[in-house]
């Protein structure tokens, strides 16, 4: 008799990062870059989720003056404007899997749809997958595992507690208009995106589209002129089963995007029509709401509004509460509310780990908040600045042998360090600055030492967020700032943060077009995107060594990075910093900070 069987590909792993959107890729490469042996398993071809060619939804995150997010998140996008500059979806994906095959401590498996898990006690021993194209199952065992699903997988395989739709209002005080909990989400949406040509062009929609009427489009206020356009509102499955009912929910939203083109193209009613094409249709839907899980701590819309004063806070949030009606674009009147936040409000730790699964952390949608709080921190930003936060607890719950639970109770202002570091701002806290530097005399080419101490005060964001205490200082391109110490020390690294326009204001273009990272209406006209004007494109640090020889640290000409660890090892006298120019060769530059450890 033959033996008949699909091989199995078995890996250790001090991390298992189950999904590869932005919150599962900023999780794996922020655990990788701590030191940790990353698995980081995705069911799809491509990295990126929600952002990625195969659904196109746009990063956004917290809104308001200066509350974008940093640490990967924005090196990220950046790296988008530098390599991506016609904002094509397609090398979009292409920069998150180049930011994950950089890391040496990552094992990638794309198309490896978590399967099965092997449970003992409270604890996850191992995950399978099965990956599709090479029809091999890989068996992961991991000190820790981390559920960027988005569907949170892993609690039904290993029986983590989790809440699924909508709570009642009485249950936790909360602004919502639901009276009775239920099982409705969300909807999820199959995106369109047009192309603007110089010649008109015809539409013959399939027999099974929807069929468009004036009244179904009341309200959805849709418009190919405005570049904030991108379809977001064909919206169906909040009232079924998002998870078992997706492939009817996926055919029900292919043919209400067809019958929407169609009623763009064919019913005399949109000005211009003629000339846009259908450039994209998404054949994969991208979600908004399923499982989330429990932590030691579930936020509620209340705690939002309260401004998220957390002593463990790891991130930040700031879209609106912005919950969508589950009945989707068949919901008469407004399709969603639109409640502000106050931005940035603070997401706590204990949101980010199981409750009962001692080795479960969690990043993205999913994380441990009711119904209506997660309409607020579900948005991929905040998802990416959650998994950034996770990848380090990871990293120190295995450097000190310690649960996700035990990072809160023994290593939570490491934790926050080291977030602070990374450039990952939190609300109400400040990055700590070594004695060593806060010590040293430091100067610029005449400038008196107290006009640039505004360098090394921890603060790397504008300072409306840190009340009038000032945030770095302007001095000229060609300008060189010294450190002087007092006596000859041993100098660990550098740190750097230039300034890279949060704001976006220096980018070409629309509102929307210096905002998001793709673009859901091209035009013969849209503009070529660039790095932002004020960042640091070339710079030199030296390091004076005992002796009084030179020692040089960096000479780098083409910067893409807003933060910068520069390693040194060597025992100095003096480290000088000469910024040389910018991306919008400017006379001056400012100049977040510089210090050092």
């Amino acid at each position: 008799m033959t033996e008949h069987s699909i091989p199995v590909q078995t890996h250790t792993a001090d991390l298992l990062v189950v999904g590869g959107g932005l919150a599962g890729v900023c999780t794996a490469v922020s655990a990788a870059r701590h030191g940790c042996r990353v698995v980081l398993m995705q069911d799809r071809p491509v990295l990126g989720g929600n952002a990625s060619s195969e659904v196109r939804m746009w990063i956004c995150g917290a809104q308001g003056h200066d509350n974008r997010e940093t640490g990967i998140v924005e090196e990220i996008l950046l790296a988008n404007m530098q390599k991506n500059p016609d904002k094509s979806p397609y090398l979009f994906d292409t920069i998150l899997l180049g930011l994950v095959k950089a890391e040496p401590n990552i094992t990638l498996l794309l198309n490896c749809p978590c399967m099965d898990a092997e449970t003992d006690g409270g604890k996850i021993l191992s995950v399978t997958g099965y990956q599709m194209t090479t029809q091999t199952k890989h068996r992961v065992s991991a000190i820790l595992y981390a559920d960027c699903s988005g569907d949170s997988i892993l609690a039904p395989l290993t029986g983590a507690e989790f809440r699924l739709g909508r709570e009642a209002a009485a249950e936790f005080g909360e602004r919502v208009s639901t009276e009775e909990a239920d099982k409705k989400t969300m909807g999820i949406s199959c995106l369109l995106q047009a192309r603007r040509t110089d010649r008109p062009s015809t539409f013959t929609p399939p027999v099974w589209a929807t069929e468009i009427t004036d009244e179904m489009v009341e309200n959805r206020f849709f418009s190919l002129d405005d570049d904030y356009e991108n379809f977001w509102y064909l919206e169906l499955g909040g009232e079924e089963d998002c998870i078992h009912d997706a492939e009817k929910i996926k055919d029900d939203l292919l043919a209400l995007a067809l019958g929407f083109w169609n009623y763009i193209k064919n019913s005399g009613k949109v000005k211009g029509a003629e000339y846009w094409q259908l450039d994209f249709l998404g054949f994969y839907p991208a979600k908004r709401e399923s499982r989330r899980m429990l932590g030691d701590l579930l936020v509620t819309q209340k705690d939002i509004l309260a401004g998220g004063h957390f002593p463990d806070t790891v991130g930040y949030g700031g879209w609106p509460l912005d919950d969508h009606f589950p009945g989707g674009f068949f919901h008469r009147g407004r399709p969603n509310t639109d409640f502000p936040t106050p931005a940035p409000y603070g997401i706590p730790y204990r949101a980010l780990y199981s409750r009962n699964i001692e080795n479960l952390f969690f990043a993205g949608r999913n994380i441990s908040m009711t119904h209506a709080a997660m309409s607020s921190s579900r948005v991929m930003a905040t998802c990416g600045i959650l998994g950034e936060a996770v990848g380090v607890a990871a990293a120190l719950a295995v450097k000190y042998a310690l649960t996700p639970r035990g990072v809160y109770e023994k290593k939570l202002d490491e934790l926050q360090t080291a977030l602070l570091d990374a450039d990952c701002f939190l609300p109400g806290f400040t990055r700590p600055v070594s004695a060593l530097a806060k010590s040293a005399a430091l100067t610029c080419d005449g400038m008196g030492s107290p006009s640039l101490d505004a360098l090394r005060n921890g603060q790397d964001r504008d300072h409306r967020l840190f009340g009038d205490i000032p945030s770095g200082v302007t001095v000229k391109c060609g300008s060189a700032l010294t450190y002087t110490l007092s006596a000859p020390a041993e100098v660990r690294e550098v740190r750097l943060t230039f300034d890279s326009d949060l704001n976006r204001v220096t980018l070409p273009g629309s509102r929307s077009e210096q905002e998001h990272n793709i673009r859901a209406l091209v035009r013969p006209d849209s503009p070529v995107m660039h790095l932002p004007d004020p960042l640091v494109r070339a710079y030199r640090l030296t390091a004076t060594l005992p002796g009084g020889s030179e020692m040089l640290l960096a000479d780098e000409r083409e910067n893409a990075l807003r933060t910068i660890h520069i390693p040194v090892g060597k025992t100095v006298t003096s480290l000088t910093l000469t910024p040389l120019s910018t991306y919008g060769d400017n006379e001056t530059v400012h100049l977040l900070s510089f210090d050092f450890r």
